[in-house]
């Protein structure tokens, strides 16, 4: 089983841009798009949050990547058990929206 390393830091700010400033739904699916570009190397510009994560063609290890490099720009962490059964665009960034609200 992949494991992958937490942010643990603790830091209360959602982005080091952001301040204690709130991101909100759309930067969160901006962000998403952005950093799934940078993984994958393909544009990802165009997904909704509908879309299912593996449809886009994003497997396993790139769900980690990617999840890696939102904890990080985000200074949350996500617990790989609650990564379980996350299929869509949507239910990443509510849980990832849920994650940042823990840390607020």
């Amino acid at each position: 089983m992949l494991r992958r390393a937490a942010n643990l830091s603790g830091d209360a700010d959602i982005s080091a841009s952001q301040g204690d400033e709130k991101m909100d739904r759309p930067e969160l699916l901006k962000t998403f798009q952005r950093m799934a570009t940078e993984i994958a190397e393909k544009d990802f510009g165009h997904v909704t949050e509908e879309h299912v994560i593996a449809d886009l063609g994003i497997d396993s290890l790139g769900m980690l990547e990617l999840v890696g490099s939102m904890e990080r720009e985000l200074k949350i962490a996500v617990p790989d058990e609650q990564l379980v059964g996350i299929q869509t665009v949507r239910q990443l960034l509510d849980l990832v929206e849920k994650r940042t609200k823990v840390l607020a």
